[in-house]
């Protein structure tokens, strides 16, 4: 934010060049309400006046939602910036993937300005859980585990789970279970544990 740290360099399109550029900040004036600052190109030396404005904060509704369970929050944004599906930030110290945007009519579209969401959708992507079926014999149970999305699981391996090692049988992707390669945890719908 504009006056709370102190750039030695900007990127913005030059007047000149017609093209971004970086810029040396030659003087900085805190405004209410944002800064104006005093620009030189690096490449071909313009001096120009940037002033930098903070833009009006919105409130979106949207329900975050971490495994089997969901909450519903309001999360700012400025009123003008563009949210996507597949967006990704940072809220509550955790990081979520925008899945579903809705406009005034609650229609589903792939991209609105934050001020013309009604609603909207995200899922926890920073980890996943991963649900697992452990046979021992003619028994099974469901357990999961929590793990980072890039985590690697490979059929064979070793697995602990609740203090007891286990050998991944089988993954399965959504698209079929696979008894052999590996396979990142973000990709897995389940696993199948088997005993040692």
């Amino acid at each position: 934010m504009v006056g709370q740290e102190q750039f030695s360099n900007y990127e913005i399109v030059c007047d000149s060049c017609k093209e971004v550029t970086t810029h040396e900040i030659l003087k900085e004036k805190e405004i209410a309400g944002g800064a104006d600052l005093l620009l030189r190109c690096l490449d071909c030396r313009l001096v120009r006046l940037e002033k930098i404005r903070r833009g009006k904060i919105v409130e979106i509704p949207i329900t975050l939602s971490d495994g089997d369970k969901s909450s519903f929050q309001k999360v700012e944004s400025d009123h003008d910036e563009l949210i996507r599906v597949g967006d990704r930030f940072e809220h509550s110290e955790s990081h979520w993937e925008i899945t579903r945007i809705e406009d005034g009519n609650e229609r589903s579209e792939n991209s609105l300005n934050a001020n013309l969401i009604r609603r909207a959708w995200a899922t926890r992507v920073d980890r996943v859980i991963i649900p697992l079926t452990i046979t021992d014999g003619e028994s099974s149970r469901s357990s999961s585990i929590e793990c980072a999305p890039d985590q690697i699981f490979s059929c064979e391996s070793l697995i602990e789970v609740d203090g007891e090692i286990w050998r991944i049988r089988a993954i399965h992707t959504g698209k079929g279970r696979t008894l052999g390669g590996r396979r990142v945890a973000e990709q897995i719908r389940r696993i199948y544990l088997h005993p040692e």
